[in-house]
């Protein structure tokens, strides 16, 4: 069930490696001065002319910006239908025209409105609060690798299993961690500096939010603890006993886990309780975190065999399953050509998400964003980091 939400990280990282000015709908927020005066009566009048004419200009806009939407969600469904029912897909069955963009006057400031302070920002969990989680509710302290490289290891000895390719693995690592992030690297904190934070909980080289992390445990837990159980029964007794404990604990993971249905919203809300939170530190643990990040690329691989779509999926045409979900990214995956010169972006997201999302707006067709992943995919992909990941990779 995962997939329903759009994974932001990976906008925010496009966004950001482009180092290009979002576009899109116009900010409105209240400017608000720093001091409070009273207002003059022309200083009212003023305010109430402008009032009216944003009132106006934004009532129009948000016509416009309705029935747009509400068209994108209809051809959506149309397609949904189409896809269950093993129908081709027609160019008619998508929006070719781009959003409405609203260009009429800023919401006046209301001179006689109280100073407001700005809310603080939201406090983002890192990874010691990951760490700190996992040692309270659990009694778990993840086996964090000796080096990079021992991680990195394990990561491609999971992935070429689970039968992923060296494309694929290298050129995400890439475009997700930048190319040189290591297995704890957390969106917003990819480059050491004063004051950075993190912008999300999004972890390790394929960015599992801590939803992702739950909601794998949910639905694969009992695939992880056979796969350890497997590794267990050829080490040595003392080896064998320590990973027979981490079995037990990724045994009472899932089980809190599956105690809500399966559903973005329901894992979401339990990633953000301190036992979601320790269910996330996962990520960290050499045997696990591997399996995780592995998984997460492999779920939608197994989606497009499910949907029959037979060709080896490009790391970019991945990377759209994750960025819009499996079906949108499928529905994109097949597109012809030709059509992805002239489909909008806009046609595979809500409203709210596209507006959220710089890069969706920025490249307006699928041909350009598609194009704007493989730049930062051919980019990153040379730094040390992506390297040392492919040079692991079997011949």
């Amino acid at each position: 069930m995962r997939h329903r939400l759009m994974h932001w990280r990976c906008a925010w990282v496009l966004a950001a490696l482009l180092l290009a000015p979002a576009q899109g709908m116009r900010a409105e927020g209240w400017a608000r001065p720093t001091a409070q005066a009273t207002p003059t009566p022309a200083a009212i009048a003023e305010y109430r002319r402008k009032l009216e004419e944003y009132t106006v200009a934004r009532g129009k806009y948000d016509a416009e910006a309705e029935a747009y939407w509400s068209s994108i969600a209809d051809k959506r469904r149309l397609r949904h239908a189409k896809r269950r029912n093993n129908q081709e897909m027609a160019l008619s069955d998508y929006v070719l025209t781009q959003p409405p963009v609203y260009s009429g006057p800023p919401r006046p400031i209301d001179p006689s409105a109280p100073v407001e302070e700005a809310p603080p920002r939201k406090y983002v969990p890192v990874v010691a609060d990951f760490l700190d989680a996992a040692a309270k509710e659990f009694n778990f302290v993840p086996q964090r690798p000796r080096s990079e490289i021992e991680y990195k290891r394990a990561y491609v000895k999971v992935a070429s299993a689970a039968g992923l390719t060296r494309d694929q693995v290298v050129r995400i690592y890439a475009f997700e961690s930048g190319g040189d992030g290591t297995y704890d690297v957390q969106a917003g904190l990819e480059q050491p500096k004063p004051g950075a934070q993190a912008i999300s909980t999004a972890l390790g080289y394929n960015q599992l939010l801590a939803t992702n992390s739950v909601e794998l445990m949910a639905e694969k837990g009992n695939q992880f603890t056979k796969s350890l159980s497997a590794k267990a029964a050829g080490l040595p007794e003392e080896p064998k006993a320590a990973l027979q404990r981490k079995i037990a604990v990724l045994k009472s993971m899932a089980s809190f886990c599956r105690s809500v249905p399966d559903t973005w919203s329901e894992h979401d809300r339990l990633a953000n309780t301190p036992k979601g939170l320790a269910v996330h530190a996962l990520n960290l643990d050499l045997d696990v975190g591997p399996l995780l990040q592995t998984q997460k690329l492999l779920d939608s691989v197994v989606f497009a065999r499910a949907q029959r779509y037979g060709a080896i999926l490009s790391a970019a045409e991945l990377e759209m399953m994750n960025l819009t979900g499996d079906g949108n990214g499928l529905d994109i995956v097949r597109m012809p050509s030709a059509w992805r010169e002239q489909v909008p972006t806009s046609n595979f997201f809500q409203p709210g998400g596209y507006e959220r999302n710089p890069i969706a707006g920025r490249t307006k067709i699928i041909a350009k964003l598609i194009a704007a992943t493989n730049t930062v995919m051919d980019r990153e992909s040379k730094l040390p980091g992506a390297k040392e990941l492919a040079a692991l990779f079997p011949n």
